[in-house]
């Protein structure tokens, strides 16, 4: 009996003697998670305070495949976009890795896949010439760009329909990651277009006037926007459509003086309206034919038309008295040249000074509706439908 009790003693001794050394090492542990952590924080700190505030590699699962809209003929889009998933390469030492997060549809990039516009990728190619993404991997020779920057493609033709790509750093521009996706995903074409146009051609001061057509478009929304904040009076022209009152409400929200049919621009109203709002000193041409020609015709003397585009796919026609008597210009414009022949400095001045007013808000994304790529087919016959005041955006 004493025996069994002496045994008894003995494994409680051990027993407590065990979870003694439990608590002590549980103790140890504990210790040694609070020096590493101080340990990390104080690394942290440190690196901030030499300027070290992000990794090379994304905290995200690693992106190995892309879903993307591919097409492999030049053709209606209906009928040659196809959505297709490929690998992707391997990141190198000057390029990155870029998440998409949205991608506009442009009437460039419908042109584009029709192979009617002025510059072609080689095919099989990715369709979309703007957006936004994110950068989630970049290569060990990048320094300018880091995990987590939002980039927009500084040219036409990278592909941006798509969920993720592999680019070279020196093809992309980082933009704020603060201002709304969808001003973000549509900021590298129809503001900026609008921006040079505002900027280049005449000398506006808030008081001057400039007049537009197609003022419903991506371009127009912009210059509207941008001539409200100088405090420079737009007149805004429109084809007329069933919900033209409702239309020019909503341009007149975003800061347009006057909104007006196409078929005023030849009646005696015009007189009337230039009593209250001086002659434009600038007018933006998105539709030429008759329509331009109607522009020039209220330009005051010495002032510039200045064409963007063609929706019409009719020729600009200019009265000789225009350019003898009123002694105007007539000029054209197209983004991707003004990008190639400008330093990147000057890009970077403009897309600053467009974030700004975005920040101020001042500056808007135009009305969109956004889609996923699966839903492309039904996207781009949107996009592709007459009197749409609403731009088609994949969001990925």
């Amino acid at each position: 009996m004493e025996v069994l009790r002496a045994a008894w003693l003995m494994t409680r001794r051990i027993t407590v003697r065990q979870q003694k050394i439990c608590r002590t090492f549980a103790t140890v542990l504990s210790c040694k998670q609070v020096v590493h952590q101080n340990i990390h924080e104080r690394y942290l700190s440190r690196l901030k305070l030499v300027g070290i505030t992000h990794c090379r590699y994304s905290s995200e699962p690693q992106i190995k495949n892309c879903t993307a809209l591919m097409y492999r003929n030049h053709g209606d889009p209906s009928q040659v976009v196809q959505l297709e998933t490929t690998p992707l390469p391997s990141v190198g030492p000057q390029s990155v890795l870029v998440k998409m997060l949205a991608a506009p549809i442009n009437p460039s990039d419908i042109n584009m896949v029709q192979g009617t516009y002025a510059i072609l990728p080689d095919l099989p190619a990715v369709g979309g010439n703007e957006g936004v993404g994110k950068v989630v991997e970049v290569g060990s020779e990048v320094r300018r760009l880091k995990v987590g920057d939002w980039v927009i493609p500084k040219d036409a033709g990278l592909g941006t329909w798509r969920t993720a790509a592999v680019i070279n750093a020196e093809d992309l521009i980082a933009v704020p990651s603060d201002i709304p996706l969808l001003a973000a995903a549509t900021l590298g074409v129809n503001p900026c277009t609008a921006f040079r146009m505002l900027s280049d051609f005449e000398d506006l001061k808030s008081g001057d006037s400039v007049i537009q057509n197609a003022a419903n478009s991506g371009v127009g929304q912009a210059v509207i926007q941008i001539t409200a904040a100088k405090g420079i009076h737009s007149i805004n022209v429109v084809r007329d459509r069933p919900d033209f009152q409702q239309l020019s409400d909503r341009l007149k929200a975003m800061g347009a003086t006057h909104v007006i049919k196409e078929e005023m621009l030849r009646r005696p109203e015009m007189k009337e309206l230039f009593k209250t709002c001086a002659r434009p000193k600038l007018a933006l041409n998105g539709v030429g034919g008759k329509s331009a020609t109607e522009l020039l015709r209220h330009l005051q003397k010495g002032g510039t038309m200045v064409t963007y585009g063609g929706m019409a796919k009719q020729p600009v026609t200019v009265p000789v008295s225009a350019l003898i008597f009123k002694d105007v210009k007539v000029q054209g414009f197209w983004v991707t040249q003004w990008k190639k022949t400008h330093n990147e400095a000057l890009f970077r001045g403009m897309l600053d000074e467009l974030c700004g007013l975005i920040q101020a808000g001042k500056l808007s994304a135009p009305a969109c509706t956004q889609v996923g790529l699966s839903d492309f087919q039904k996207a781009l016959d949107s996009a592709m439908q007459p009197y749409i005041s609403t731009k088609q955006v994949f969001v990925m």
